[in-house]
């Protein structure tokens, strides 16, 4: 006899496979953990083009910053140096170097702002605006180096590198479909000014940059729908899984049961307390009994103190002769009292006349009227 366990052969571990949709707790944990459907490409894709068409708009001034830049830092180069006496002076020429750096860090500003809004904003538009840092807590288990050879041998990681050949492959071909023809202005900086020349390099840079971006963005969105569609299947669950979640929310019905089972039984122990109070009991006579008191003192019309079916009912009359109170047969008044008064409830008006007689019937009898 060999023994086995069947769980090994179920496609997704125990519980069997996962062929149900995430449910929204699931999702939810999910998002909490930072676990969504994502694409970098169309965060880079975005920022790419704004960067591109704001500096297409915007390279006429920006290039004569640059050259105006570079033309008063060269400039200052002979005054830094003017007291070199056989060695370099470095904090001079440190604090030069550091504001060049400062004013081409200001002149690119609008456009690194814009990138940096436009990545912001894409993140935004795919998954939301929730902020959570448990993707920054430390996880041992990357630390594992089976787990890191899973990653990097997985199905995942295979998909992610045909993905970079095929954009590298795509961009150097646009590239070169682009730039094979503008060779001959390559050849003209020669015999143009430094200005123009820089002028006519940013135009050819910002045009192919344009192409790319485009290209890119039907990138980005193939990317998208192929993450949105990958995250929908890691997120699908097992059967037992949704039952078992439903269970955590909801309860374990057998916990539920042996609750309300609780709560009932509470309910009939105050019910069968309150008994003795009653002036009447009601019956059908064999399957309802309903306990009625009148206090003028306590309430205007007469309240339901107990009621029952068949055992209830064969009970509440037990205590009924056990207390002498009086029990009266009316079948239809018995089963519209039980059907439409809850315990502890005034009697409707439509009853009044029927309940009244009853207990005129009551009063004559035990001598109170």
């Amino acid at each position: 006899m060999l023994l086995y366990n069947l769980q090994f052969f179920a496609a997704d571990g125990p519980g069997g496979e996962k062929t149900e949709p995430a449910t929204e707790k699931k999702l939810s944990d999910a998002r909490k953990e930072g676990q969504v459907a994502k694409s970098k490409e169309v965060g880079n894709a975005l920022a790419l083009l704004s960067m591109f068409l704001l500096l297409r708009i915007w390279v006429g001034s920006l290039g004569s910053s640059l050259m105006g830049l570079f033309s008063d830092f060269y400039s200052r180069i002979p005054q830094a140096i003017v007291n070199w006496n056989g060695y370099l002076p470095q904090r001079d020429m440190l604090l030069l170097f550091r504001r060049l750096l400062l004013s081409v860090l200001t002149i690119l500003a609008p456009v690194l702002a814009v990138t940096f809004l436009v990545a912001i904003v894409s993140d935004v538009i795919q998954i939301k605006w929730e902020v959570t840092g448990k993707p920054l807590k430390p996880k041992f288990s990357r630390l594992s180096p089976i787990n890191g050879f899973k990653r990097i041998f997985s199905v995942n990681a295979l998909v992610e590198l045909v993905k970079a050949i095929l954009k590298i492959g795509l961009l150097l071909y646009i590239s070169y479909s682009y730039l094979k023809d503008k060779v001959p202005y390559i050849f003209w900086l020669y015999d143009i000014s430094l200005l123009q020349a820089v002028q006519l390099t940013g135009q050819l840079v910002i045009d192919l940059g344009i192409r790319i971006a485009i290209v890119y963005i039907f990138i980005a969105a193939a990317d998208y729908i192929y993450q949105k569609v990958k995250f929908s299947r890691d997120m699908r669950m097992t059967k037992q899984e949704v039952k078992d979640e439903y269970k955590q929310q909801e309860g374990d019905p057998q916990v539920k049961s042996k609750i309300r089972q609780r709560m009932q039984e509470a309910s009939r122990r105050r019910m069968m307390q309150s008994l003795p109070q009653a002036d009447v009991v009601i019956t059908n006579p064999t399957h309802y009994a309903v306990a009625i008191q009148y206090d003028a003192s306590v309430a205007d019309a007469p309240i339901v103190l107990a009621k029952g079916e068949d055992y209830m009912a064969r009970r509440i009359k037990e205590k009924a002769r056990e207390y002498d109170i009086e029990i009266v047969e009316n079948k239809p008044l018995a089963r519209m009292l039980y059907a439409n008064v809850d315990i502890g409830q005034a009697v409707p008006p439509e009853l009044y006349q029927a309940v009244a007689e009853v207990l005129a019937f009551v009063y004559h009898v035990k001598g109170k009227v």
